[in-house]
């Protein structure tokens, strides 16, 4: 058993949500004993808030998301916890409720300027006692503080989506834990594969969006952007990654899920931003290209995604384009527009 001292330095030693979280379960696991324990997510989606496991303890093992891609963590309405929205609703730091089955469950909200993002789940098969209270609370006040640092960092102000800093490390990450493959640069044998697989990045833009800004003002855009991302947060799973870029451009990292599935997702969250109503605005569409991460850089990943876009925004808006689709169809051609695309986009990084 670990001492607390060294499961401090290690959750303090990260920059990044993902490991202080996993940081945050093994020392609960080491030093208390907990065999069961959440990392939980708090979102909107319609008005209603909802909630999914980040991280977990299940079977003395810490896992995630990324590990368990196979399964959506689409989310529950957090009126299926009663004692977890009792807790936040009286603003409570923790409270401890008793369930049926001997079970006894904590919960930890975990308080950001007033709101909370984050929750603990913590099951156990007796009461709670004062000691391991005291060494969690050592352990989740550490925890609270440099995810309030993380947060700062890593998120947009306005929407409280990854920010485009953060976009170069977990797009790197990505492509260093996708599995080593041939890379094919024949558009046909790509379409022969429809049914594996892959990683997939998405750019989405709102349509006219300079528009919506001239005609209601910069408070509506604001609230367009930001019932934009929280349908963005509903429309991809706990393991995809969503950015905001700036201004109106947003972009995905979309794991392990087929060409078919990709589309149809893509294509399922244009579809609910435009049945959305919104407030004052009326209607907003979105267009989308999508491109495959292969094992060509991310420069020009982006790049293709980008050429997509940008094909679906002179074409019509309010699509989703796939670049390997267009150039089969003969609709974009590699070697003129690609270029100036993937310089602009490598330029920032040369200096």
């Amino acid at each position: 058993m670990g001492s607390l001292l060294e499961h401090l330095v290690e959750i303090t030693g990260h920059r990044d949500h993902d490991l202080l979280d996993i940081s945050v379960m093994t020392a609960l696991l080491n030093m208390v004993g907990v065999t069961e324990a959440r990392v939980m997510e708090l979102f909107q989606s319609r008005g209603e808030l909802f909630v999914r496991p980040r991280v977990w303890i299940s079977g003395g093992k810490v896992q995630t998301v990324d590990e368990e891609s196979s399964s959506d963590h689409a989310g529950e309405p957090i009126v299926s916890f009663p004692a977890l929205v009792t807790c936040i609703a009286q603003r409570k730091n923790r409270l401890e409720e008793a369930r049926e089955d001997g079970r006894h469950i904590l919960w930890i909200p975990i308080w950001q300027n007033d709101k909370v993002s984050t929750c603990l789940e913590i099951a156990h098969t007796q009461p709670f006692t004062a000691q391991m209270l005291q060494v969690m609370e050592g352990i989740l006040s550490v925890y609270r503080n440099y995810q309030s640092l993380l947060d700062y960092s890593e998120r947009d102000s306005l929407t409280g989506l990854l920010n485009r800093k953060t976009f170069d490390e977990k797009f790197a990450r990505m492509l260093n834990s996708k599995q080593a493959e041939p890379a094919s640069h024949d558009v046909e044998d790509r379409r022969h594969h429809a049914d594996v697989k892959s990683q997939w990045l998405a750019v989405i833009d709102i349509d006219h969006f300079k528009r919506v800004n001239d005609t209601f003002g910069h408070l509506y855009g604001d609230e367009v952007l930001i019932l934009v991302a929280n349908i963005l947060r509903t429309s991809f799973r706990a393991q995809d990654r969503v950015f905001r870029f700036g201004g109106e451009e947003f972009v995905v990292l979309l794991r392990s899920a087929t060409l078919a599935d990709a589309q149809m997702v893509f294509e399922r969250f244009r579809s609910n931003i435009e049945q959305n109503p919104f407030p004052q605005v009326g209607q907003i569409t979105v267009s989308i290209g999508f491109a495959s991460i292969s094992q060509e850089t991310p420069v020009v990943i982006l790049g293709h995604a980008d050429q997509a876009l940008y094909y679906a925004k002179d074409h019509g808006r309010n699509q989703v384009c796939y670049y390997d689709e267009l150039l089969a169809l003969g609709l974009l051609h590699v070697g003129k527009k690609t270029e100036s695309v993937e310089f602009f986009f490598d330029e920032p990084t040369a200096g």
